[in-house]
């Protein structure tokens, strides 16, 4: 079982998260009240929905991560699934996506922002030496 098969298969017990087709068309998505939570694109990418208010109020701690690609701007994070504690990351982030969804819900045209699949300018990490 690969890694991000193990991660959905352990969120699509969560009672708030549902499985769905994503609206980029690639790989299976997981949903909560109508909004796109998580896009698992291959057996090792996941795109996230943080909102851009989590993605900018965590910046820093996302950015120290080795796990986390951020791409400006975006309301989505891409997560990069290669060791078992790359899934810890991913389910503790999940339960950041719901409560920011929870606490700032989708405008009432329901449209979620593009998730980052295809694109290609990521900025990874802060190296200070």
């Amino acid at each position: 079982m690969t890694l991000a098969l193990r991660a959905m298969t352990q969120l699509t017990t969560w009672r708030d998260l549902t499985e769905a087709v994503p609206s980029c068309g690639t790989g299976r998505a997981l949903r909560s009240t109508g909004q796109e939570i998580a896009h698992f694109h291959t057996d090792w990418d996941v795109d996230l929905h943080l909102t851009a208010r989590a993605v900018h109020r965590f910046e820093h701690d996302l950015r120290r991560s080795e796990v986390v690609r951020i791409i400006p701007g975006a309301a989505w994070v891409t997560l990069r699934l290669e060791a078992d504690s790359d899934v810890n990351v991913l389910i503790t982030l999940v339960s950041l996506a719901l409560q920011s969804h929870q606490t700032n819900p989708a405008p009432p045209d329901g449209r979620a922002p593009a998730c980052n699949h295809g694109r290609r300018v990521a900025v990874r990490h802060e190296f200070s030496i």
